[in-house]
């Protein structure tokens, strides 16, 4: 594994990251709408097995290769499991040329000032220590920011920062991802609130602490371009968030610089009842769909 291949790839190459990230509560939805309803599975661990062979069936597809797609984010269930007969970390690189990222973060905290952080997690610095020995290059990890409340916008992105450093320091490549709620009624204020704690944090940085940026697409076009240009950021990525594909695509391509990073938007239209031929067939529309809009 070369790490600075790897950072060159995510720092120049065009292409999109695959959020393939799904875990506890979300993965019945994420199941549901590829066509299997909670009767295909029984408890976490058969539900955990049916997931992975979704998200199996995927990265094995000649639609999914690393011409397209820069990275895939994995569920720390993912890392542990084989893809092809291989771990899936090695997978994805040695196979597809496309970089691993890890989620780290165990959920988020209740809401308070409009805002949710991230659960404690008291087991990191082992779960970073594993990844790196399993061929993993980033990490994600999420917060919600749901109103334009300076205190709770503070708060995630304080707390985003701190834990990235950490990362920083275990030798990965963190993507810190303060999502603003595409449902808030205050979105381009909270969003406003967001980039200018962002750029602050990101002035504290040394030269050699490279960070990625996961945002919601903003209100306004173009909103992030510090961002974007700022020396510590690898790259701006965007999360789909609730929007359909076609509306991400058409906000990312507004949003010169910043690529996808998108879940449930990559997935849209894949089913378990396709045959070989029909999902690789909608799978290869979805990602040139994605990644065209990303080349803006």
């Amino acid at each position: 594994m070369s790490t600075e291949a790897q950072m060159q790839k995510i720092q120049t190459q065009d292409g999109f990251v695959a959020a393939l990230d799904q875990s506890g509560g979300s993965t019945p939805k994420a199941l549901l709408l590829y066509g299997i309803d909670e009767s295909g599975y029984s408890g976490d661990a058969e539900m955990f097995d049916v997931v992975h062979q979704m998200r199996s069936r995927i990265v094995t597809s000649p639609s999914f290769n690393g011409d397209r797609v820069l990275g895939a984010i994995l569920f720390e269930d993912t890392m542990d499991r084989e893809i092809d007969g291989r771990p899936s970390a090695s997978y994805l690189w040695d196979v597809k040329q496309v970089v691993p990222f890890l989620k780290v973060d165990k959920g988020l905290a209740d809401e308070t000032q409009g805002a949710q952080v991230m659960k404690p997690m008291p087991d990191l610095d082992a779960l970073l220590a594993r990844a790196r020995s399993k061929g993993i290059f980033g990490t994600k990890m999420r917060s919600v920011i749901k109103l334009a409340n300076s205190a709770g916008v503070a708060a995630v992105v304080e707390q985003q920062f701190e834990v990235g450093k950490r990362i920083s320091a275990s030798g990965l490549v963190p993507i810190i991802e303060p999502e603003v709620d595409i449902h808030s009624p205050e979105k381009a204020a909270a969003e406003s609130l967001l980039k200018v704690a962002m750029l602050a944090q990101l002035d504290t940085l040394n030269a050699d602490q490279k960070v990625m940026l996961k945002l919601t697409l903003p209100e306004v076009d173009d909103f992030y371009s510090e961002c974007v240009k700022h020396p510590n950021v690898l790259r701006v990525v965007a999360l789909s968030g609730g929007y359909t594909r076609a509306d991400a695509n058409a906000r990312m391509a507004r949003n010169p610089g910043v690529i996808a990073s998108f879940s449930r938007a990559l997935s849209e239209g894949l089913s378990a009842q396709q045959s070989d031929a029909e999902f690789n067939a909608m799978l290869d529309g979805a990602v040139e769909s994605i990644f065209q809009a990303s080349k803006t």
